[in-house]
């Protein structure tokens, strides 16, 4: 009997990859706490809320153009159950304009202020060490690095901040450099490298509390343009996303929101990449829609015991 063309969200597809790398989903990977800001994190899902500060930002639903808009955002995704909050003021979009270190300070400290004094555990997304350094000081508690840094000073002043780090995978220097990726054989193997190696230099300097991101198109979303391609790299990027626990640091992705495939329901969209994410054992999950996404967080309540 002949089958059709192989999907990529079926048992089997998703069959042979488990049982491929079945030690990658049980591979046991670091627990640490954020002390100051009551914050916690096992081998479980978190989810971190986005807030852009960019006008370029393509997901108007997560902009905010005022420090009193971003601080009630970010209360409000805090309420819904965000573990944290990640702040950019830099859209990674095509043809989007850059912002430098001064500009981008001028919109994200005064709302990382805001937010730490209500204990609000704050990344910052961006890949400038100055702004890295501005933010830390600012009272921001992750740095959501969105770009290649192998310098152990970088690390050690992460860690003299007693803050952590999400290391993302990007194919050029930063997300905004625009090369192409590897090919699709080679593009699990090329993010894991990178992974590795910028862990072992950011623990080696000092930082305890890291999570690894495979980048989920980051820096090369020119060569993927929204449509067939693109959609099936973020599916499958999603649900292999379990092979990076080898490293033994958590996992972070973000939540892809395909407007071709999803169209005027596109806020949808996270909710079914976040349940594509609990399959794969992420453990923290970047999102633009706090509060559908985090029911499906909660369904780890759900226990086979229950009477």
């Amino acid at each position: 009997m002949e089958c059709g063309p192989l999907s990529l969200i079926s048992p089997d597809f998703l069959l042979p990859i488990w049982e491929e790398h079945r030690d990658a989903i049980t591979a046991p990977v670091r627990a640490f706490d954020f002390p100051a800001f009551g914050q916690s994190f096992t081998d479980q899902a978190y989810q971190m809320g986005v807030i852009n500060l960019s006008k370029d930002s393509s997901y108007r639903e997560s902009l905010s153009l005022s420090v009193e808009q971003a601080v009630r955002r970010g209360k409000r995704m805090a309420l819904d159950g965000c573990s944290i909050i990640d702040i950019g003021a830099e859209s990674t979009g095509v043809g989007t304009a850059r912002v430098n270190a001064d500009g981008q300070n001028s919109i994200l400290l005064p709302v990382i202020r805001e937010l730490a004094a209500e204990k609000i555990l704050v990344s910052v997304d961006t890949y400038l060490p100055d702004v890295v350094e501005a933010s830390l000081e600012a009272g921001a508690g992750v740095v959501n690095l969105t770009g290649r840094n192998d310098d152990p000073a970088f690390y050690r002043m992460i860690a003299k901040h007693d803050a952590g780090v999400i290391l993302c995978y990007t194919p050029g220097k930063h997300g905004r450099s625009e090369v192409d990726p590897p090919t699709r054989d080679e593009l699990i193997e090329a993010q894991m490298d990178y992974l590795r190696r910028a862990a072992e230099i950011a623990a080696a300097a000092g930082v305890e509390r890291i999570w690894v991101d495979p980048g989920m198109g980051i820096g090369y979303y020119h060569a993927l343009p929204d449509g067939p391609r693109r959609i099936r790299h973020q599916v499958e990027n999603t649900l292999q996303a379990f092979r990076f626990r080898t490293l033994g640091w958590p996992v972070c992705i973000t939540m892809a929101s395909p407007v071709a495939m999803f169209g005027e329901e596109v806020r949808s969209a996270e909710t079914c990449f976040a349940t594509l994410a609990m399959l794969s054992k992420v453990n923290l999950i970047r999102s633009h829609e706090a509060g559908r996404v985090q029911p499906v967080l909660d369904t780890q309540d759900i226990r086979l015991d229950l009477a």
